[in-house]
């Protein structure tokens, strides 16, 4: 049997030293999956103003970012706004579609892929990013490092939402945690770094111990059961000539009746570490394998939940791209470059936080939160046209607001995808879903771009 690397001999997954210890991997899983996105991201913004006040003549305005000054006397912008152009659409661009791409094929095969071989690919894609942006001498080249730093991101979440069903439910709150606290961290860190006279080159070279964190926490912090397969699919067990009351063929109306939270983990296990393909009863009761047939099927299903999160995240990002920047009180003591650093800085604590809430208590009307975030978005869209607010206290008070349901609506969505759908079809379903997010920030992107370029203009 091909075995994790600490797996236990004896499934007690649900004992406390084991819960925390997968708990804390989670945790760390996601701050590692996403901390290098935002690190990543930040650092390609740097890199790519110095690479365009070097190959041209004339002073070049800092391009749109949460570590980058922002003039507050742009002499070439006839603006209201104190715009600056927007000359970093493609870093954006190439900081989610990639994602987008990954998250809307790969459930459909990745399950062919040991997780083992995934964790090595988010890894090395991660490597390879912190090293191409930081040595990157032209502007395509720190894109296409921002590319890898995607495509490690977009891998990453779909597999590690995936490999959640493996465990207790608990995980899932460690995991949101995780992602939340890598806003806050990466962003603070970075800044640290480079404040205290660190060039973005050297900062990179420091942020590559990230990627090793996070295999390390994968291979030798998670107590996997001791039938996980490591590093193969379980191919025997997907065998029709199988006796019928082995494992991989027994009848999974059994599960109906746990009750108690620890018997159905043990149950849980046992049911999801038969492979990695992903299962469906059969009339006699046994299980199959999925056929696309069967998850486009239940990707209709997921469309109640997909649908939510893509808004929530849709004006989320639409707040964060295409409006925050403008809304600039210049009667504040605050420089226009302080105020934007502390709308993202709120920002990522409220989604922290959020993420972070699970352990207390749920919120299964994903929809409402939606509501909530076009109201958002529609506030202060009519704030950055009529300049009604009257200082940027009030927009600190809506962008923690804003970060908390985004935060919210991530977190509770996954959870009640584990929780309202049938064990044998959850891995699959857990990384469906993940493409919601990703799907609201990329058409965020594309309308953002235009409603900049807009109030620019006036």
């Amino acid at each position: 049997m091909d075995r994790a690397v600490n797996s236990d001999p004896v499934s007690t997954a649900g004992t406390g030293r084991q819960r925390w210890r997968n708990w804390i991997g989670f945790w760390l899983l996601g701050l590692c999956n996403n901390f290098a996105y935002v690190v990543m991201l930040s650092a390609a913004h740097d890199i790519l103003q110095k690479q365009e006040i070097q190959n041209t003549t004339t002073p070049t305005p800092a391009p749109n970012g949460t570590n980058i000054e922002i003039s507050n006397n742009n002499n070439n912008n006839s603006s209201r706004f104190d715009c600056n152009p927007v000359s970093t659409a493609a870093v954006l661009l190439a900081d989610i579609l990639p994602t987008l791409l990954i998250k809307s094929t790969a459930p459909f095969y990745i399950h062919k892929v040991p997780y083992g071989f995934r964790v090595l690919v988010c890894f090395f894609t991660a490597v390879v990013s912190f090293l191409m942006v930081s040595f990157s001498s032209t502007i395509l080249m720190s894109i296409f490092g921002v590319v890898f730093a995607s495509i490690s991101s977009g891998l990453g979440e779909l597999s590690f939402l995936s490999l959640s069903v493996f465990f207790s439910r608990d995980v899932l709150s460690g995991w949101g945690s995780g992602t939340g606290a890598a806003g806050v961290a990466g962003a603070f860190l970075y800044s640290a770094f480079t404040q205290a006279g660190l060039t973005p080159q050297v900062t990179l070279w420091i942020m590559l111990v990230v990627p090793v964190i996070l295999a390390v926490s994968y291979f030798f912090l998670l107590v996997f059961p001791s039938s996980f397969p490591q590093w193969r699919r379980h191919e025997d067990g997907h065998s029709t000539s199988r006796a019928p009351d082995s494992q991989e063929r027994r009848p999974l109306i059994e599960e109906e009746t746990d009750t108690d939270e620890d018997t159905e983990t043990t149950q849980e296990e046992q049911d999801n570490c038969t492979g990695h393909a992903f299962f469906l009863l059969t009339e006699d009761k046994h299980i199959r394998p999925l056929t696309f047939t069967d998850k486009l099927y239940i990707m209709k299903g997921l469309l109640k939940f997909i649908i939510p999160l893509g808004v929530v995240y849709f004006a989320e990002y639409f707040i964060n791209q295409g409006l925050l920047e403008l809304l600039y009180f210049p009667e504040s003591r605050l420089s226009h470059a302080e105020q934007y650093r502390w709308y993202q800085t709120l920002y990522q604590i409220g989604v922290f936080a959020s993420r972070t809430s699970l352990v207390c208590f749920k919120i299964r009307k994903i929809f409402l939160m939606s509501l909530l975030q076009c109201l958002n978005a529609v506030l202060l869209g009519f704030a950055v046209y009529y300049q009604y607010l009257p200082n940027p206290w009030v927009v600190f008070i809506i962008v923690l607001y804003e970060g908390l349901l985004g935060g919210a609506a991530y977190v509770n969505t996954f959870f009640f995808i584990r929780e309202e759908t049938a064990k044998h079809e959850r891995e699959f379903a857990m990384a469906a879903a993940s493409v919601g997010d990703s799907l609201g920030i990329a058409l965020s992107t594309a309308a953002s771009l235009p409603v900049h370029h807009y109030f620019c203009s006036l």
